[in-house]
């Protein structure tokens, strides 16, 4: 896995109601030493659709889950001075694997909806967005300085 990356398995409480998951407690080890999230946001996508590439320049970390739907998210490193430098991961995480995802800021990342549904994806990042200064740069999903194809199929 690239260095920085994390990924954790929630757990989904199920009773005659329906579910409940946790998704962010202070008391677990896999947030230790990060700030708290300054924001959170959800998006839905439609099936298909792929949102990708960006990454943040100012210590950004983006902690995903998705509670409806399936994404594939990708993760690219192409930091200078990491230890996994040009390394690829891919995830497949939503309904049928709950999971949350560490994803360090200044790594590309993106994500695929898969599957015949829309897809909800709920990001606590640890910086607040600034509307007038944005710390993104993005890349075309199908650039060649990332080697993914969205369109080839994942294998679980």
């Amino acid at each position: 896995m690239i260095h920085d990356v994390d990924l954790r398995d929630l757990q989904v409480n199920v009773d005659e109601r329906g579910e409940l998951t946790e998704i962010w407690r202070d008391d677990w080890e896999f947030y230790e030493g990060e700030d708290e999230p300054d924001m959170s946001y959800l998006s839905i996508s439609y099936p298909g659709v792929i949102r990708a590439w960006h990454r943040h320049h100012r210590g950004q970390i983006d902690h995903f889950v998705v509670p409806h739907g399936r994404v594939k998210v990708g993760i690219f490193d192409d930091r200078d001075e990491s230890a996994t430098q040009g390394e690829l991961d891919t995830f497949v995480i939503g309904e049928e694997s709950m999971q949350v995802i560490r994803v360090p800021g200044d790594c590309w990342h993106g994500f695929k909806v898969i599957g015949d549904q829309k897809a909800t994806l709920i990001n606590f990042p640890t910086n607040l967005y600034d509307y007038e200064d944005p710390d993104e740069q993005h890349l075309p999903y199908d650039t060649d300085q990332i080697p993914l194809d969205w369109e080839a199929p994942t294998y679980e």
